[in-house]
Protein backbone atom coordinates (compact mmCIF):
# COMPACT_ATOMS: atom_id res chain seq x y z
CA UNK A 1 0.00 0.00 0.00
CA UNK A 2 2.93 2.37 0.58
CA UNK A 3 3.46 3.21 -3.09
CA UNK A 4 -0.25 3.80 -3.71
CA UNK A 5 -0.69 7.11 -1.84
CA UNK A 6 2.57 8.42 -3.29
CA UNK A 7 1.39 7.71 -6.84
CA UNK A 8 -1.92 9.46 -6.11
CA UNK A 9 -0.06 12.46 -4.69
CA UNK A 10 2.11 12.77 -7.82
CA UNK A 11 -0.98 12.78 -10.02
CA UNK A 12 -2.65 15.35 -7.78
CA UNK A 13 0.38 17.64 -7.93
CA UNK A 14 0.56 17.47 -11.72
CA UNK A 15 -3.07 18.47 -12.10
CA UNK A 16 -2.72 21.37 -9.63
CA UNK A 17 0.38 22.56 -11.45
CA UNK A 18 -1.54 22.58 -14.73
CA UNK A 19 -3.37 25.65 -13.49
CA UNK A 20 -6.95 26.64 -12.87
CA UNK A 21 -9.70 24.71 -14.60
CA UNK A 22 -8.21 21.25 -15.24
CA UNK A 23 -10.55 19.50 -17.70
CA UNK A 24 -11.96 15.98 -17.61
CA UNK A 25 -14.83 14.07 -19.15
CA UNK A 26 -16.25 13.36 -15.68
CA UNK A 27 -15.47 14.27 -12.08
CA UNK A 28 -16.43 11.64 -9.50
CA UNK A 29 -16.72 12.80 -5.88
CA UNK A 30 -16.25 9.91 -3.45
CA UNK A 31 -13.79 7.04 -3.91
CA UNK A 32 -15.71 4.25 -2.25
CA UNK A 33 -17.64 1.40 -3.91
CA UNK A 34 -19.87 3.44 -6.21
CA UNK A 35 -17.31 6.11 -7.05
CA UNK A 36 -14.49 3.71 -7.86
CA UNK A 37 -16.80 1.52 -9.96
CA UNK A 38 -18.07 4.46 -11.99
CA UNK A 39 -14.54 5.83 -12.49
CA UNK A 40 -13.14 2.47 -13.62
CA UNK A 41 -15.92 1.75 -16.11
CA UNK A 42 -15.98 5.26 -17.57
CA UNK A 43 -12.20 5.30 -17.96
CA UNK A 44 -12.21 1.89 -19.63
CA UNK A 45 -14.56 3.34 -22.26
CA UNK A 46 -11.84 5.86 -23.11
CA UNK A 47 -12.88 8.80 -20.94
CA UNK A 48 -10.69 10.89 -18.62
CA UNK A 49 -11.96 10.85 -15.04
CA UNK A 50 -10.98 12.73 -11.89
CA UNK A 51 -11.76 10.67 -8.77
CA UNK A 52 -11.95 12.91 -5.69
CA UNK A 53 -11.77 11.56 -2.13
CA UNK A 54 -11.85 13.76 0.97
CA UNK A 55 -9.97 11.23 3.14
CA UNK A 56 -6.19 11.38 2.64
CA UNK A 57 -5.63 7.72 3.50
CA UNK A 58 -5.83 5.26 0.59
CA UNK A 59 -6.69 2.54 3.11
CA UNK A 60 -9.75 4.34 4.52
CA UNK A 61 -12.95 2.30 4.66
CA UNK A 62 -16.59 2.54 5.64
CA UNK A 63 -17.21 1.24 9.16
CA UNK A 64 -21.01 1.32 9.29
CA UNK A 65 -21.70 -1.61 6.97
CA UNK A 66 -22.76 -5.26 7.13
CA UNK A 67 -20.19 -5.96 4.34
CA UNK A 68 -22.56 -8.23 2.37
CA UNK A 69 -22.57 -7.80 -1.41
CA UNK A 70 -25.83 -9.34 -2.63
CA UNK A 71 -25.64 -11.83 -5.47
CA UNK A 72 -27.35 -9.40 -7.88
CA UNK A 73 -24.17 -7.28 -7.79
CA UNK A 74 -21.70 -10.13 -8.34
CA UNK A 75 -21.83 -9.64 -12.15
CA UNK A 76 -20.56 -6.08 -11.58
CA UNK A 77 -17.57 -7.42 -9.63
CA UNK A 78 -16.93 -9.88 -12.46
CA UNK A 79 -17.10 -7.09 -15.04
CA UNK A 80 -14.64 -5.04 -13.01
CA UNK A 81 -12.34 -8.08 -13.04
CA UNK A 82 -12.09 -7.96 -9.25
CA UNK A 83 -13.99 -11.05 -8.08
CA UNK A 84 -10.84 -13.19 -8.11
CA UNK A 85 -8.83 -10.63 -6.14
CA UNK A 86 -11.66 -10.25 -3.65
CA UNK A 87 -11.83 -14.00 -3.12
CA UNK A 88 -8.05 -14.12 -2.78
CA UNK A 89 -8.32 -11.48 -0.05
CA UNK A 90 -10.42 -13.94 1.95
CA UNK A 91 -14.00 -13.22 0.89
CA UNK A 92 -16.58 -15.87 1.66
CA UNK A 93 -19.19 -16.91 -0.90
CA UNK A 94 -22.43 -17.53 0.92
CA UNK A 95 -26.21 -17.71 0.88
CA UNK A 96 -28.61 -16.62 3.61
CA UNK A 97 -30.77 -18.51 6.09
CA UNK A 98 -33.78 -16.76 7.55
CA UNK A 99 -35.41 -17.66 10.86
CA UNK A 100 -39.13 -17.08 11.20
CA UNK A 101 -41.55 -18.33 13.81
CA UNK A 102 -42.78 -20.81 11.20
CA UNK A 103 -39.32 -22.31 10.70
CA UNK A 104 -36.03 -21.64 8.89
CA UNK A 105 -36.02 -20.58 5.25
CA UNK A 106 -32.81 -21.87 3.63
CA UNK A 107 -31.63 -21.20 0.08
CA UNK A 108 -31.77 -24.33 -2.10
CA UNK A 109 -28.43 -25.20 -3.68
CA UNK A 110 -27.64 -24.23 -7.24
CA UNK A 111 -30.22 -21.57 -8.05
CA UNK A 112 -28.84 -18.26 -6.83
CA UNK A 113 -25.33 -16.89 -7.21
CA UNK A 114 -23.77 -16.71 -3.73
CA UNK A 115 -23.21 -13.33 -2.13
CA UNK A 116 -19.72 -12.00 -1.42
CA UNK A 117 -18.74 -11.28 2.19
CA UNK A 118 -15.55 -9.34 2.79
CA UNK A 119 -14.86 -6.69 5.43
CA UNK A 120 -14.83 -3.16 4.09
CA UNK A 121 -11.42 -2.77 5.70
CA UNK A 122 -10.13 -5.01 2.88
CA UNK A 123 -12.66 -4.32 0.14
CA UNK A 124 -12.47 -0.52 -0.01
CA UNK A 125 -8.68 -0.22 -0.42
CA UNK A 126 -8.72 -3.03 -2.99
CA UNK A 127 -11.29 -1.24 -5.13
CA UNK A 128 -9.56 2.12 -4.69
CA UNK A 129 -6.25 0.62 -5.80
CA UNK A 130 -7.94 -0.83 -8.89
CA UNK A 131 -9.35 2.61 -9.74
CA UNK A 132 -5.97 4.32 -9.27
CA UNK A 133 -4.35 1.74 -11.54
CA UNK A 134 -6.91 2.21 -14.32
CA UNK A 135 -5.56 4.31 -17.23
CA UNK A 136 -7.59 7.48 -17.49
CA UNK A 137 -8.42 7.73 -13.77
CA UNK A 138 -6.65 10.39 -11.71
CA UNK A 139 -7.18 9.84 -7.98
CA UNK A 140 -7.07 12.90 -5.74
CA UNK A 141 -6.86 11.90 -2.09
CA UNK A 142 -7.42 14.51 0.62
CA UNK A 143 -9.56 16.71 -1.65
CA UNK A 144 -12.99 17.88 -0.49
CA UNK A 145 -15.76 19.11 -2.78
CA UNK A 146 -16.06 22.76 -1.75
CA UNK A 147 -18.40 24.17 -4.41
CA UNK A 148 -19.99 23.22 -7.70
CA UNK A 149 -19.09 25.11 -10.87
CA UNK A 150 -22.13 26.15 -12.86
CA UNK A 151 -22.84 27.56 -16.28
CA UNK A 152 -26.39 28.90 -16.19
CA UNK A 153 -28.51 25.94 -14.99
CA UNK A 154 -25.89 23.30 -15.73
CA UNK A 155 -23.31 21.92 -13.34
CA UNK A 156 -20.00 21.76 -15.15
CA UNK A 157 -17.40 20.98 -12.53
CA UNK A 158 -16.31 20.97 -8.91
CA UNK A 159 -14.09 23.27 -6.91
CA UNK A 160 -12.09 21.07 -4.55
CA UNK A 161 -10.13 22.11 -1.48
CA UNK A 162 -7.00 20.37 -0.24
CA UNK A 163 -6.18 20.02 3.44
CA UNK A 164 -3.72 22.93 3.21
CA UNK A 165 -6.50 25.20 1.94
CA UNK A 166 -5.51 25.20 -1.74
CA UNK A 167 -8.52 25.25 -4.07
CA UNK A 168 -8.61 23.82 -7.58
CA UNK A 169 -11.30 23.85 -10.25
CA UNK A 170 -12.04 20.50 -11.91
CA UNK A 171 -14.17 21.08 -14.99
CA UNK A 172 -16.24 18.39 -16.74
CA UNK A 173 -19.58 18.05 -18.52
CA UNK A 174 -20.63 15.52 -15.84
CA UNK A 175 -20.18 15.54 -12.07
CA UNK A 176 -20.93 12.26 -10.29
CA UNK A 177 -21.83 12.40 -6.61
CA UNK A 178 -20.80 9.14 -4.94
CA UNK A 179 -20.07 10.61 -1.54
CA UNK A 180 -22.48 8.54 0.54
CA UNK A 181 -25.33 9.17 2.95
CA UNK A 182 -25.71 12.90 3.58
CA UNK A 183 -24.02 13.60 0.23
CA UNK A 184 -22.36 17.02 0.14
CA UNK A 185 -22.61 17.04 -3.64
CA UNK A 186 -26.38 16.53 -3.45
CA UNK A 187 -26.64 19.37 -0.94
CA UNK A 188 -24.49 21.70 -3.05
CA UNK A 189 -26.58 20.87 -6.12
CA UNK A 190 -29.83 21.44 -4.24
CA UNK A 191 -31.47 18.34 -5.70
CA UNK A 192 -34.83 17.40 -4.16
CA UNK A 193 -34.64 14.97 -1.24
CA UNK A 194 -37.24 12.81 0.45
CA UNK A 195 -36.86 11.20 3.86
CA UNK A 196 -38.67 8.18 5.28
CA UNK A 197 -38.50 7.57 9.01
CA UNK A 198 -36.95 4.45 10.52
CA UNK A 199 -38.29 2.71 13.59
CA UNK A 200 -35.23 0.61 14.44
CA UNK A 201 -31.62 1.21 15.50
CA UNK A 202 -28.43 -0.70 14.74
CA UNK A 203 -25.58 -2.18 16.80
CA UNK A 204 -23.00 -4.59 15.42
CA UNK A 205 -19.51 -5.92 16.04
CA UNK A 206 -17.02 -8.46 14.72
CA UNK A 207 -16.46 -11.52 16.89
CA UNK A 208 -13.88 -14.31 16.77
CA UNK A 209 -15.02 -17.72 17.93
CA UNK A 210 -16.96 -20.81 16.84
CA UNK A 211 -18.76 -20.61 13.51
CA UNK A 212 -22.53 -20.08 13.63
CA UNK A 213 -24.73 -22.88 12.36
CA UNK A 214 -24.93 -22.88 8.58
CA UNK A 215 -21.60 -21.09 8.06
CA UNK A 216 -20.39 -19.78 5.69
CA UNK A 217 -24.02 -18.88 5.02
CA UNK A 218 -25.31 -15.89 6.93
CA UNK A 219 -28.28 -16.14 9.28
CA UNK A 220 -30.98 -13.53 9.88
CA UNK A 221 -33.71 -13.64 12.51
CA UNK A 222 -37.01 -11.94 11.68
CA UNK A 223 -38.36 -11.68 15.20
CA UNK A 224 -41.25 -9.48 14.03
CA UNK A 225 -40.67 -6.60 14.52
CA UNK A 226 -37.09 -6.92 15.91
CA UNK A 227 -34.26 -8.32 13.78
CA UNK A 228 -30.83 -9.88 14.30
CA UNK A 229 -28.11 -11.42 12.15
CA UNK A 230 -24.90 -13.44 12.16
CA UNK A 231 -22.79 -13.02 9.03
CA UNK A 232 -19.52 -15.00 8.78
CA UNK A 233 -16.77 -13.20 6.88
CA UNK A 234 -13.04 -13.38 6.21
CA UNK A 235 -10.35 -14.18 8.80
CA UNK A 236 -12.68 -16.45 10.76
CA UNK A 237 -14.77 -13.51 11.98
CA UNK A 238 -18.52 -13.20 12.30
CA UNK A 239 -20.40 -9.93 12.41
CA UNK A 240 -23.25 -10.07 14.91
CA UNK A 241 -25.87 -7.38 14.33
CA UNK A 242 -28.99 -6.28 16.19
CA UNK A 243 -31.78 -4.04 14.89
CA UNK A 244 -34.49 -3.83 17.55
CA UNK A 245 -37.32 -1.32 17.48
CA UNK A 246 -36.68 2.02 19.12
CA UNK A 247 -38.30 1.19 22.47
CA UNK A 248 -35.23 -0.91 23.38
CA UNK A 249 -32.61 1.75 22.73
CA UNK A 250 -32.08 2.61 26.42
CA UNK A 251 -30.78 -0.87 27.33
CA UNK A 252 -28.29 -0.78 24.46
CA UNK A 253 -27.06 2.68 25.37
CA UNK A 254 -26.34 1.63 28.98
CA UNK A 255 -23.94 -1.17 28.00
CA UNK A 256 -23.84 -1.64 24.21
CA UNK A 257 -21.53 -4.66 24.09
CA UNK A 258 -23.35 -6.56 26.81
CA UNK A 259 -26.71 -5.68 25.32
CA UNK A 260 -25.65 -7.00 21.90
CA UNK A 261 -24.30 -10.22 23.42
CA UNK A 262 -27.38 -10.80 25.59
CA UNK A 263 -29.76 -9.98 22.76
CA UNK A 264 -27.99 -12.39 20.38
CA UNK A 265 -27.63 -15.17 22.97
CA UNK A 266 -31.38 -15.06 23.59
CA UNK A 267 -32.27 -15.70 19.93
CA UNK A 268 -34.06 -18.92 18.96
CA UNK A 269 -31.39 -21.42 17.80
CA UNK A 270 -28.90 -18.85 19.08
CA UNK A 271 -25.45 -18.57 17.46
CA UNK A 272 -22.34 -19.08 19.66
CA UNK A 273 -21.74 -15.46 20.63
CA UNK A 274 -21.19 -16.41 24.30
CA UNK A 275 -18.20 -18.53 23.25
CA UNK A 276 -16.76 -15.67 21.15
CA UNK A 277 -14.80 -12.49 21.82
CA UNK A 278 -15.35 -9.13 20.22
CA UNK A 279 -12.64 -7.89 17.84
CA UNK A 280 -12.33 -4.14 17.35
CA UNK A 281 -14.96 -1.58 18.23
CA UNK A 282 -18.72 -1.85 18.33
CA UNK A 283 -20.51 0.05 15.56
CA UNK A 284 -23.76 1.84 16.34
CA UNK A 285 -26.26 3.86 14.34
CA UNK A 286 -29.30 5.28 16.09
CA UNK A 287 -30.65 7.39 13.23
CA UNK A 288 -31.32 5.22 10.18
CA UNK A 289 -33.59 7.63 8.33
CA UNK A 290 -33.98 6.59 4.69
CA UNK A 291 -32.84 9.37 2.34
CA UNK A 292 -33.87 9.44 -1.32
CA UNK A 293 -32.36 12.10 -3.59
CA UNK A 294 -33.46 12.90 -7.11
CA UNK A 295 -30.63 11.03 -8.90
CA UNK A 296 -29.98 13.53 -11.70
CA UNK A 297 -29.82 17.22 -12.50
CA UNK A 298 -28.35 19.03 -15.51
CA UNK A 299 -24.68 17.97 -15.52
CA UNK A 300 -25.07 15.81 -12.38
CA UNK A 301 -25.70 12.14 -11.55
CA UNK A 302 -25.77 10.52 -8.10
CA UNK A 303 -24.86 6.91 -7.35
CA UNK A 304 -24.78 4.63 -4.32
CA UNK A 305 -25.87 6.04 -0.96
CA UNK A 306 -25.65 9.58 -2.34
CA UNK A 307 -28.75 8.78 -4.40
CA UNK A 308 -30.40 6.29 -2.06
CA UNK A 309 -29.40 5.66 1.55
CA UNK A 310 -31.76 2.95 2.65
CA UNK A 311 -32.43 0.49 5.48
CA UNK A 312 -29.32 -1.67 6.16
CA UNK A 313 -31.51 -4.51 7.43
CA UNK A 314 -31.74 -5.96 3.91
CA UNK A 315 -28.02 -5.70 3.11
CA UNK A 316 -28.58 -3.87 -0.18
CA UNK A 317 -26.19 -0.92 0.24
CA UNK A 318 -22.98 -2.46 -1.11
CA UNK A 319 -24.70 -4.21 -3.99
CA UNK A 320 -26.71 -1.22 -5.09
CA UNK A 321 -23.62 1.01 -4.89
CA UNK A 322 -21.84 -1.26 -7.36
CA UNK A 323 -24.86 -1.79 -9.61
CA UNK A 324 -25.98 1.85 -9.74
CA UNK A 325 -22.45 2.92 -10.67
CA UNK A 326 -22.43 0.38 -13.50
CA UNK A 327 -25.81 1.62 -14.76
CA UNK A 328 -24.55 5.19 -14.59
CA UNK A 329 -21.41 4.40 -16.59
CA UNK A 330 -23.31 2.44 -19.24
CA UNK A 331 -26.12 4.99 -19.57
CA UNK A 332 -23.94 8.11 -19.70
CA UNK A 333 -20.80 6.99 -21.56
CA UNK A 334 -22.40 7.52 -25.03
CA UNK A 335 -23.22 11.14 -24.20
CA UNK A 336 -19.75 11.77 -22.76
CA UNK A 337 -18.28 10.46 -26.01
CA UNK A 338 -20.44 12.95 -27.93
CA UNK A 339 -22.84 10.42 -29.43
CA UNK A 340 -25.94 12.10 -27.95
CA UNK A 341 -26.94 15.00 -25.69
CA UNK A 342 -26.06 14.52 -22.03
CA UNK A 343 -29.71 15.03 -21.10
CA UNK A 344 -30.59 11.82 -22.95
CA UNK A 345 -28.10 9.81 -20.92
CA UNK A 346 -29.28 11.33 -17.65
CA UNK A 347 -32.88 10.51 -18.50
CA UNK A 348 -31.93 6.91 -19.37
CA UNK A 349 -30.06 6.51 -16.07
CA UNK A 350 -32.98 7.95 -14.08
CA UNK A 351 -35.40 5.52 -15.73
CA UNK A 352 -32.99 2.60 -15.32
CA UNK A 353 -32.81 3.21 -11.58
CA UNK A 354 -36.57 3.55 -11.26
CA UNK A 355 -37.27 0.28 -13.08
CA UNK A 356 -34.68 -1.66 -11.10
CA UNK A 357 -35.16 -0.21 -7.61
CA UNK A 358 -38.61 1.29 -7.15
CA UNK A 359 -40.41 -1.90 -6.11
CA UNK A 360 -37.65 -2.95 -3.73
CA UNK A 361 -37.34 0.45 -2.07
CA UNK A 362 -41.10 0.82 -1.62
CA UNK A 363 -41.18 -2.49 0.27
CA UNK A 364 -38.03 -1.73 2.27
CA UNK A 365 -39.07 1.75 3.34
CA UNK A 366 -42.50 0.60 4.44
CA UNK A 367 -41.07 -2.14 6.68
CA UNK A 368 -38.34 0.20 8.00
CA UNK A 369 -40.90 2.08 10.07
CA UNK A 370 -40.61 -0.64 12.70
CA UNK A 371 -43.94 -2.34 12.11
CA UNK A 372 -44.72 -6.04 12.38
CA UNK A 373 -45.41 -8.21 9.33
CA UNK A 374 -48.60 -7.50 7.43
CA UNK A 375 -50.94 -10.29 6.31
CA UNK A 376 -49.22 -10.76 2.93
CA UNK A 377 -45.77 -10.96 4.50
CA UNK A 378 -46.96 -13.45 7.12
CA UNK A 379 -48.43 -15.65 4.41
CA UNK A 380 -45.25 -15.55 2.31
CA UNK A 381 -42.84 -16.20 5.19
CA UNK A 382 -45.04 -19.00 6.55
CA UNK A 383 -45.34 -20.70 3.16
CA UNK A 384 -41.67 -20.25 2.22
CA UNK A 385 -40.66 -22.10 5.36
CA UNK A 386 -42.55 -25.18 4.07
CA UNK A 387 -42.17 -25.07 0.28
CA UNK A 388 -38.94 -25.21 -1.73
CA UNK A 389 -40.42 -23.57 -4.82
CA UNK A 390 -41.54 -20.58 -2.78
CA UNK A 391 -38.16 -20.50 -1.05
CA UNK A 392 -36.48 -20.11 -4.46
CA UNK A 393 -38.73 -17.18 -5.35
CA UNK A 394 -38.33 -15.62 -1.89
CA UNK A 395 -34.54 -15.89 -2.14
CA UNK A 396 -34.43 -14.45 -5.65
CA UNK A 397 -36.35 -11.40 -4.45
CA UNK A 398 -34.39 -11.02 -1.21
CA UNK A 399 -31.10 -11.06 -3.14
CA UNK A 400 -32.56 -8.47 -5.57
CA UNK A 401 -32.37 -10.77 -8.58
CA UNK A 402 -36.09 -10.33 -9.33
CA UNK A 403 -38.51 -7.53 -8.51
CA UNK A 404 -41.14 -7.77 -5.75
CA UNK A 405 -43.89 -7.46 -8.39
CA UNK A 406 -42.60 -10.52 -10.23
CA UNK A 407 -42.16 -12.44 -6.99
CA UNK A 408 -45.64 -11.62 -5.68
CA UNK A 409 -47.35 -12.46 -8.98
CA UNK A 410 -46.25 -16.08 -8.68
CA UNK A 411 -45.94 -16.43 -4.92
CA UNK A 412 -49.26 -15.27 -3.51
CA UNK A 413 -51.43 -17.96 -5.15
CA UNK A 414 -48.94 -20.66 -4.24
CA UNK A 415 -48.57 -19.32 -0.69
CA UNK A 416 -52.31 -19.67 -0.21
CA UNK A 417 -52.22 -23.23 -1.54
CA UNK A 418 -49.20 -24.18 0.61
CA UNK A 419 -50.79 -22.72 3.73
CA UNK A 420 -54.03 -24.61 3.11
CA UNK A 421 -52.16 -27.85 2.47
CA UNK A 422 -50.07 -27.36 5.60
CA UNK A 423 -53.19 -26.69 7.70
CA UNK A 424 -54.83 -29.88 6.41
CA UNK A 425 -51.68 -31.86 7.17
CA UNK A 426 -51.59 -30.56 10.72
CA UNK A 427 -55.29 -31.30 11.13
CA UNK A 428 -54.82 -34.88 9.98
CA UNK A 429 -52.06 -35.55 12.51
CA UNK A 430 -53.99 -34.41 15.57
Amino acid sequence: MAAFPARAARRSASITAAGDGARYDAVVVGASLAGCTAAILLARSGLRVALVEQRPDAGAFKRMCSHVIQSSAVPTLERLGLLGAIEKAGALRAHARVWTRWGWIETPAGDITPSVNLRRELLDPLLRRAAADTPGVELRLGHTAHALIREREHICGVQVRERNGTCTRLCAPLVIGADGRGSRVAKLAGVPARTIGHGRFFYAGYFAGPEPAGAPDGSAWFLDPDWAAAFPTDAGLTVYAAMPIGTRVAEFRRDPRQALVSYTAALPDAPPILASRMVGQLVAKLDLTNIVHEPTAPGLALAGDAALATDPLWGVGCGWALQSAQWLADDLAPALHGAEPLAHGLKRYRRHRARALHGHTAMIHDYARGRSFNAVERALFRAAAHDERLTRTFTAMATRNITPARALATSLPRAAWVSARHALTLGGTR
